[in-house]
């Protein structure tokens, strides 16, 4: 069964304003940079999944997607999330693809095996598996099996909100908590979680 990967990404230089206090506008572009390559290197590893979709307002964003071996597409209009997904999910079953992965580009944790635990999860359609963050509010995976299953709902409480349109939709909810999956970079005390990581980070924005 054809599987993508869809990617929704910020405008490089504007993203992550809420690390103004830490990072300065170039470390911050620099490191959007570097969590969107790994994001893409890491899904591009992976047998199971076909193809990774990059969708951004940003040509910068969209540029260094394709240099990395993603698709694109551009978002138009007023930005929206939501909107922008389900756009690119249009694409991906366009293409024939029959599922797909909605994977924000700012877990700086996640492996090859993180990505196909989740993806073990969904081999009995319809199924809809969910990594939420460490809050347990926020989705921070998601993987809908068939595509188009339930409409994109990311936002405020959108693990519960999620899980409350799967179940309308009549399908199964699986949750896939992974430490990996359920720290993003969001705010200053973000960077906390990652420890030796971000150290790493660090250096390689200096470079």
């Amino acid at each position: 069964m054809t599987l993508w990967a869809i990617v929704p990404v910020k405008p490089l230089r504007r993203g992550k304003s809420r690390l103004a206090g830490v990072l300065s506008e170039e470390e911050r572009t620099k490191l959007n940079r570097s969590l969107l390559t790994h994001t893409i290197d890491t899904l591009s590893g992976i047998q199971e999944i076909e193809n990774v979709l990059v969708v951004s307002r940003d040509p910068a964003a969209l540029s260094l997607a394709r240099d990395h071996g993603a698709r694109t597409i551009l978002e138009v209009g007023a930005p929206h999330l939501n909107v922008a997904l389900a756009r690119a999910t249009t694409m991906a079953r366009t293409y024939s693809a029959r599922m797909v992965l909605v994977l924000p580009a700012d877990l700086p944790l996640i492996t090859e095996e993180d990505i196909c635990a989740v993806l073990a999860e969904a081999e009995d359609p319809p199924v809809v598996v969910i990594a939420p963050d460490h809050r347990r509010q926020g989705t921070n995976a998601l993987l809908v099996n068939p595509a188009g299953l339930i409409a994109y709902n990311f936002g405020t409480d959108s693990f519960n909100t999620h899980i409350a349109l799967t179940e309308q939709a009549g399908a199964t909810v699986k949750v896939c908590e992974l430490t990996s999956l359920a720290h993003d970079i969001d705010n200053p005390e973000d960077l906390v979680h990652l420890g030796t990581k971000f150290e790493i980070m660090q250096t390689d924005l200096n470079k």
